[in-house]
């Protein structure tokens, strides 16, 4: 093993006692080890990292400037223990943070959704979509959490979900509505008739009995948000975008009874599971309703709108 190697797994254990998981991290700084000992060259430079960030073919900047940013953090630790090492600068490629644009799901949109979650065949996977779908729109639950639920993760009678080693490695729990512990309870129940001898421990299963994947439910979705007239030429709703919609449904809903977002962004950033409330602003967007809220509570402010 290089020397650069034996640093780069130091690195790895460290950042990894705290709490990151690296796993991206490790094989890109395998890939980088790889290209330094081609070169013959024992440690970072400036020249050979963003030489090795730029070499995959097809690629845009944004990818150039992650893989190079990767590099970076190594070397920032790595300079301490190796004076050689040179930090690559930032802004090295042209790219920034983007963001598409959410679809914000109505109430109604949500309602079409299940009931063509509730139309497919077979009855199982039916079952579990419309389930699914619906738990991602009142908890705004990340598609992957909910698919790696497990049948004792789901507190049918506390009303509770606990969600293990999510993003960021975190567990956390996810009160429910009453409405929603009952319309789970009555997936559990569906899915046992069906499926009286599942392949897997799963909450959620695929029409074979084994964890619904949660790469295979994109098909569907577009199936049937096309059908019911969501998906157009200028709309194209995502799963995730009901994550978006439940973030901004609950901002609305502080507005309308007058509370402050800045007050209670907390307690939406646990329930999300988001590192800090910076996270959560992210997700939240200037409908015409909080705009319009936004506007009257302006308007009621000693001297009105400045």
């Amino acid at each position: 093993m290089s020397a650069l190697r034996g640093h780069v797994q130091d690195y790895l254990r460290l950042r990894r006692a705290l709490g990151f998981r690296m796993e991206r991290a490790e094989k890109l700084l395998a890939e980088f080890c790889s290209c330094a000992e081609a070169a013959g060259a024992e440690t970072v430079t400036s020249a050979l990292a963003i030489s090795w960030a730029r070499q995959r073919a097809g690629t845009k900047p944004a990818y150039w400037a992650w893989r190079l940013g990767m590099v970076r953090q190594f070397a920032a630790w790595l300079k301490a223990l190796d004076p050689a090492a040179e930090i690559p600068p930032p802004g090295v490629f042209p790219a920034r943070r983007t963001r598409p644009a959410p679809y914000l799901w109505t109430e109604d949109q949500v309602r079409d959704l299940l009931e063509g979650a509730r139309a497919l065949r077979p009855p199982l996977l039916a079952a579990s979509l419309e389930a699914l779908f619906g738990l991602l729109a009142v908890t705004g639950m990340r598609v992957g959490e909910a698919a790696a639920l497990q049948r004792a993760d789901v507190g049918l009678d506390t009303g509770v979900i606990t969600i293990r080693q999510a993003k960021n490695d975190r567990d956390r729990l996810v009160p429910l509505h009453p409405t929603a512990t009952w319309a789970l309870r009555q997936y559990a129940a569906d899915r046992d008739r069906l499926c009286p001898r599942p392949r897997s421990g799963a909450f959620f299963l695929s029409s074979a009995g084994t964890a619904l994947d949660p790469g295979g439910v994109g098909k569907p979705f577009r199936a049937i948000t096309t059908a019911a007239g969501i998906r157009t030429g200028t709309a194209r709703p995502r799963i995730h975008d009901l994550r978006h919609s439940f973030a901004v449904r609950t901002l609305t809903s502080w507005a309308r009874a007058g509370k402050s977002a800045d007050e209670n962004i907390a307690l939406l950033s646990a329930y999300l599971g988001h590192v800090s409330p910076a996270d959560t602003y992210w997700y939240l967007s200037a409908t015409p309703e909080l705009m319009q809220i936004a506007a009257q509570r302006l308007g009621t402010r000693p001297g009105g709108p400045r």
